[in-house]
């Protein structure tokens, strides 16, 4: 009965998450590996639905619980919750490249965008307009201050640090 359903849970995610979303091919995967590394450190990791620091429910590597399956005090397969990572962080890839599109960055640059999408979502990383204007301009700097001069960085201080820090570390 376990094993139907585990395999129950990922179906249902692969409905949930997997719709319209593009599979990454073997080199972007690769590449982004330690882009995910990073976001699964800044994360961190809970097997529960818990409530972040601004009380939304929560449980695996930041994945926001707006599902019905999701259940308090239920201890999550790490093999479910890593599936659920691996979406996320398509959709947050997908997103960041549409937010993107254009704009002459490089891949330092682009990983910091595509971590603020995993973050926040698509709708909250598009108000970062003064950051993505400078991404025109490719002044990274000035991308970064934006990234630490922001309501997000007010709520997440070390993590929009950190991302300032690696934005600006971007001009080659």
């Amino acid at each position: 009965m376990k094993g139907y359903c585990s395999l129950l849970k990922r179906n249902l995610a692969k409905l949930i998450f997997g719709f319209g979303i593009r599979e990454l091919g073997i080199q972007e995967r690769k590449m982004y590996e330690n882009l995910k590394e990073e976001i699964k450190e800044h994360e961190g990791y809970r097997d529960t639905v818990y409530l972040d620091h601004l009380s939304n429910r929560t449980c695996g590597y930041g994945h926001l619980c707006i599902e019905d399956f999701w259940e308090d005090n239920k201890k999550y397969d790490k093999e479910f919750l890593e599936e659920i990572f691996e979406k996320d962080f398509n959709i947050a890839l997908n997103d960041a490249n549409k937010i993107l599109e254009g704009k002459p960055v490089n891949h330092i640059a682009r990983e910091v965008i595509i971590e603020l999408v995993f973050n926040i979502g698509m709708p909250r990383a598009k108000k970062f307009v003064k950051c993505l204007a400078a991404l025109d301009k490719e002044d990274y700097n000035e991308a970064g201050n934006q990234i630490l001069d922001s309501l997000y960085a007010r709520q997440v201080a070390f993590r929009a640090g950190k991302l300032a820090a690696k934005m600006i570390s971007a001009k080659l």
